[in-house]
């Protein structure tokens, strides 16, 4: 029978291709700024703490658990680097109200132009504006979508949920969510819903994106932002009711 140290130990070298691999479709999300070495890094000490924290009496299959602490490793990691400036997040601020103000307004999902006018800029300063936000961007929702669904309690319902004690308001709440986020993406304009898709389904690269439009990484940056910027505005409305 192995010792514990020794089971440690090759656990750990059995189950290291998950945080490679994870950290790989983090990477490709990511402005080239952040080294794939640093989620590497920080995907190690979320499958250590796994496996030294993994208990089979609760339920849970060891490379089910290990991913979800190797995922939520990279994320601390990436938001303790904190991309955002001070400058940046006003700015994100008052995309996201002219915005909701715009589509208030008239009842249609707002035009980059009429953000711009709004914003008393023009469409190339805005353009500007939403590519310096896009790297940190792609992490802001998925942040936004972990505390505002989950408070602090996120470790406690992925467990519950792994052992099949989610409960009907649980599942509730999650299918309400998903038809919310659905309905946002529906009202995107059909190049944006088609970004979505190339990116998130087909996992296109932003440059490969670019190729298939013939439009230049650059502007499928620009687009990205601006759908990840709608979709966290429409998520603050639902969660504030």
């Amino acid at each position: 029978m192995k010792s514990r140290e020794a089971w440690r130990e090759a656990t750990i070298v059995e189950y290291a291709y998950l945080v490679k691999h994870i950290a790989a479709s983090f990477a490709r999300r990511l402005p080239s700024s952040v080294f794939f070495d640093e989620l590497v890094s920080a995907g190690s000490m979320g499958l250590i703490d796994a496996v030294d924290k993994f208990d089979p009496e609760k339920h849970v299959t060891l490379k089910t658990y290990a991913q979800y602490r190797i995922r939520g490793a990279i994320l601390d990691e990436l938001r303790s680097m904190d991309k955002y400036s001070r400058s940046l997040r006003k700015k994100i601020q008052e995309i996201a109200a002219a915005q909701k103000s715009i589509e208030d307004s008239k009842g249609a999902p707002a035009s980059d132009s009429e953000i711009a006018d709004a914003l008393g800029v023009g469409l190339d300063t805005y353009n500007e504006m939403v590519t310096q936000i896009h790297g940190s961007a792609v992490l802001s929702l998925d942040a936004y979508l972990k505390t505002q669904s989950n408070d602090n309690s996120s470790q406690t319902r992925f467990m519950a949920t792994l052992k099949g004690e989610e409960t009907p308001s649980d599942q509730f709440d999650r299918e309400e969510l998903k038809s919310v986020i659905a309905q946002s993406i529906g009202d995107l304009s059909e190049k944006e819903q088609l970004v979505v898709s190339l990116y998130y389904y087909e996992e296109l690269t932003l440059k490969e994106i670019g190729e298939v439009l013939e439009l230049t990484e650059s502007r499928i940056c620009q687009i990205h932002a601006t759908i990840l910027t709608k979709l966290k505005s429409r998520l603050k409305s639902y969660y504030n009711g």
